[in-house]
């Protein structure tokens, strides 16, 4: 189970591309290839497909590659690259669209209640870009809320965590007493214990005001939600590989 296999090789190879691309590029690369919020001017059709390539720096890119290869080869290797292929990129979607809900729900809840004080959504997003708040917003609307939607609006979103979440949860499905280990904790978890405290952690992570950086907590949820939701049906479906030969 550790052999690499050629579907996974090649989203190693077309991952460290756009990651060198962005070096070179810079911030003009960035901005087009990131998931930026469906209202923000940046944001772009083929957006919720390329962030899945981009990464932050090299720690992140290095964690996702290292789990895309580790649980992505042995799932390969029972289901062949069709099949592989449509989970992956299903599971970043998912991802991509709860993040994008989840940044919706805290953008609309407060420019709800901003509309109906008289205040335009576009002058939110005018003071939000000139990092101030209207007068009188506070009696509203909580700072945090308010800070929640600023974040949500100007947030780009990258990496292949969500895709990754998702061939985790099926890797569970499959070997569900491998044991797997928690960082810090040297203690083997078996894989059906496992992914479920790790998606139950990212789910109160999201939200809570707990999280550590700027990570997308219900993309890595949106992942999981949608790989889980996948193999149910297959496997309720009896949905073998020689149906994606």
């Amino acid at each position: 189970m550790r052999g690499i296999t050629d579907t996974v090789k090649h989203l190693l190879i077309i991952n460290g591309i756009f990651f060198f691309a962005k070096g070179i590029l810079g911030e003009f690369f960035t901005e087009q290839t990131a998931l930026h919020f469906y209202l923000n001017p940046s944001f772009q059709i083929w957006q919720p497909l390329t962030h899945m390539f981009m990464h932050g720096n090299f720690s992140h890119i290095l964690f996702n590659m290292f789990g895309l290869w580790m649980f992505g080869s042995p799932l390969e290797q029972l289901w062949g690259k069709q099949k592989f292929l449509f989970y992956y990129f299903s599971a970043g979607l998912g991802a991509a669209i709860l993040q994008m809900l989840a940044y919706g729900y805290q953008f609309h809840s407060v420019t709800a209640v901003l509309n109906e004080a008289g205040i335009s959504t576009q002058d939110f997003i005018n003071s939000m870009a000139a990092n101030r708040v209207g007068d009188g917003w506070l009696n509203l609307v909580s700072i945090e809320d308010i800070r929640a939607a600023y974040s949500g609006y100007f947030a780009s979103m990258v990496g292949a965590s969500g895709a990754l979440y998702g061939i985790i949860v099926a890797f569970a499905f499959m070997f569900p007493n491998v044991p797997l280990f928690l960082i810090f904790i040297p203690i083997p978890i078996k894989a059906k214990y496992f992914v479920p405290l790790l998606i139950l952690g990212d789910l109160f992570l999201g939200f809570s005001s707990y999280s550590i950086g700027p990570i997308a907590h219900f993309a890595h949820v949106g992942g999981g939600v949608t790989g889980f939701l996948m193999m149910y049906y297959w496997k309720k479906n009896q949905f073998n590989q020689n149906r994606w030969n």
